[in-house]
């Protein structure tokens, strides 16, 4: 199994919600743009362009939507790593080449869709990087207009969280969660990480079903327990303690989770100082967790829960779960569950 990027899946299970997507659209993009775009027709798309090489420093999301009337797309590309690329408008246009060449291929020889390229990046220092394409074209900006016309120009949207104030982060509850956590998780310490924590769960006290609060509470400590090496359990009893003011549900998880994704998993892993250690200990610490979220849901919704089921959850693969606690709401009967479990 390989160890799967924090920063990609954070990102990518928060974007996966589309109406996390169409807030950001919604609250970030420029009012020219988002004022032709028609967000009830945005879709995901399964495809990704990033070749493996460069997968611990980006992830790239694809939406498809209608633009001024027009079959288009928005290219998310989100960098997480301590350097800027000087080169990142370069990698997106190959990006830009390389959708349109799929669109080709899906919809035959036409007139190309438009493709809005975004870029969120959340290193420790500030992002200096021009946004133009002729920006790095060596004698570009020296030309005249009637030769500029012949060489390729554009601009990618920029988003560079470690410019963001708390006042500057709206939206949904996930979108201003993920955004906060983003931005501080390396430029602050302990304690700002502890504050940063209190304020996203904070947030989620405002949703109405608690449900999806403890879910996504799950998903972002999740992140944070992958990401940041410097708390310790007495920082998280101390969070526990702070968090019953804001969010009740919050404290009773915490503790828990932070003994199975910390302790059980990654510090195990660390202290044998062998990668599968490292690789075996997340994964199970993920499975314990999903397998107790499967079981709270479907406790609520089917009462009393067999024990030989809760055995046989425990013995299912990630994504297996995920898939199962994902469609719980949607099942009938405890018997649906015989199509994921063998």
């Amino acid at each position: 199994m390989k160890l799967q990027n924090p920063h990609d899946k954070f990102f990518k299970e928060t974007f996966s919600n589309l109406e996390v997507a169409k807030d950001f659209i919604q609250n970030y993009l420029p009012e020219s743009i988002v004022k032709i775009i028609d967000l009830d027709t945005l879709e995901l798309q399964k495809d990704s362009f990033i070749n493996e090489k460069l997968q611990e420093v980006f992830s790239d999301m694809l939406f498809r939507v209608s633009i001024n009337n027009n079959d288009a797309y928005i290219y998310f590309l989100f960098e997480h790593k301590s350097y800027i690329s000087k080169q990142t408008a370069l990698q997106l246009l190959k990006y830009m080449v390389e959708i349109w060449e799929m669109n080709i291929k899906k919809e035959g020889v036409g007139k190309l869709p438009i493709i809005i390229p975004l870029v969120i990046y959340h290193g420790s220092e500030r992002w200096r990087v021009k946004t133009n394409l002729g920006d790095i074209i060596e004698g570009y900006n020296d030309l005249g207009e009637e030769i500029k016309r012949y060489i390729p120009n554009f601009e990618y949207l920029l988003y560079d969280l470690s410019m963001y104030k708390d006042e500057d982060i709206k939206g949904h509850v996930q979108l201003r969660i993920m955004l906060s956590i983003l931005r501080d998780i390396f430029i602050k310490d302990a304690r700002g990480i502890q504050e940063t924590i209190l304020k996203a769960a904070s947030y989620l006290s405002e949703l109405e079903d608690k449900q999806t609060g403890i879910q996504y509470f799950e998903t972002y400590m999740r992140y944070i327990f992958s990401s940041y090496q410097d708390m310790t359990r007495s920082d998280f009893e101390n969070i526990a303690r702070k968090i019953e003011k804001t969010f009740i549900e919050g404290s009773e998880e915490i503790m828990t989770l932070a003994d199975m994704f910390r302790e059980e998993g990654m510090k195990k892993g660390i202290e044998e100082g062998i990668k599968e250690g490292i690789e075996k200990g997340i994964e199970k610490g993920e499975i314990m967790a999903l397998v107790k979220t499967a079981i709270k849901l479907l406790t609520k919704k089917f009462g009393i829960i067999p024990i030989e089921l809760k055995q046989k959850l425990q013995e299912l693969d990630v994504s297996t779960l995920e898939i199962i606690v994902e469609n719980i709401l949607d099942m009938e009967s405890l018997d649906e569950l015989n199509k994921y479990i063998k």
